[in-house]
């Protein structure tokens, strides 16, 4: 982490409002609400994705990549529309905080590297990747939890059985296996989301500003996140495929590495399943981040606008 999180939280009680005229938790309040509500709304995408990504193709009857209308059509055949949703519970235990921190620090290191020039690109995606140092080490454990739970056949009863099961059998090291991965595909993502989203939104804000009302703006924060979600996605496909092969190795018949080196899981993925097995789930991880994005980053902003409200209404917020 390039911030630990004592670093922050004087800021909670001393600090005078950020920028936006919000207060420090009342951003991370914000960012909890909206990747709450991101990860709830895309989770059956985001189990499509891991089906296919978790097994590689040689595993499959003759040698056939996985796609996303038979990975749908197993699921549901075989576990019904509950299927979708196995691993829930993990997701919204860690998706509340994570983003809590994510788009808080995001925030705060937005307006220091930002100072005068707030349409600084370069300043929003430094800021996007310092938070994704601080999100990922929050996220980490309850997304391997949550993509064990989604594996088909999954020998866990649940979050709590699948918790006391790695620590005994693997160690508090095998939730943090991907931690590595995670953080050098979630830099690169961060830093084009973030970007992309601010550039893009100045944009269209440009478009026509005098007629952008609260009804367009929410339009415009939909469009930005969405077009910020699948680009970032697109690009880091690869690193997410690492992530979840680590993530899941050993169980439901997935490869177990012997080392958590990024440069050797892709080697076997590449020898297993060709440069193709490296973009497997693209489909589902750029259908889950256009649209969660978007949700995301209205559901943000919507959350800002209610906080500057109450603000202007009430100054003893705070």
């Amino acid at each position: 982490m390039a911030a630990t999180t004592t670093e922050f939280f004087p800021e909670i009680s001393v600090s005078p409002p950020s920028h936006d005229g919000l207060k420090f938790w009342q951003f991370m309040v914000a960012g909890s609400i909206a990747g709450s509500v991101e990860h709830m709304a895309m989770f059956p995408v985001d189990t499509l994705k891991t089906r296919m990504q978790a097994i590689g193709s040689s595993s499959l009857p003759s040698s056939a990549t996985l796609t996303l209308r038979q990975s749908l059509g197993s699921i549901l055949k075989l576990e019904g529309p509950a299927g979708l949703y196995r691993g829930i519970a993990a997701m919204g235990l860690g998706a509340g905080p994570a983003h809590a921190v994510y788009f808080s620090v995001y925030e705060r290191f937005k307006g220091v590297f930002s100072a005068a020039n707030q349409n600084n690109a370069a300043a929003h995606a430094a800021a996007g990747v310092l938070a994704t140092f601080a999100s990922d080490a929050v996220i980490t454990p309850m997304d391997m939890v949550k993509q064990r739970l989604q594996l088909k056949s999954s020998p866990y009863k649940g979050v709590g059985d699948c918790v006391r099961r790695v620590l005994v059998e693997e160690g508090i090291g095998a939730f943090y296996a991907s931690y590595r991965t995670t953080v050098v595909m979630n830099a690169p993502f961060t830093a084009v989301h973030f970007a992309t989203y601010e550039a893009a939104k100045k944009g269209l804000m440009e478009l026509s500003p005098e007629r952008v009302g609260e009804d367009e703006t929410l339009v415009v924060h939909a469009t930005a996140g969405a077009a910020a979600g699948a680009l970032a996605a697109a690009l880091t496909t690869p690193l997410d495929v690492v992530k979840t092969q680590l993530q899941c190795q050993g169980v439901c018949g997935c490869d177990r590495f012997s080392s958590c080196s990024i440069q050797d899981v892709i080697r076997i993925i590449v020898k297993k399943d060709g440069y193709g097995g490296l973009m497997r789930g693209w489909i589902p991880r750029m259908l889950f981040h256009a649209p969660a994005a978007a949700i995301c980053w209205s559901t943000y902003e919507a959350a800002k606008t209610f906080f500057q409200e109450l603000n202007g209404g009430d100054n003893s917020v705070g």
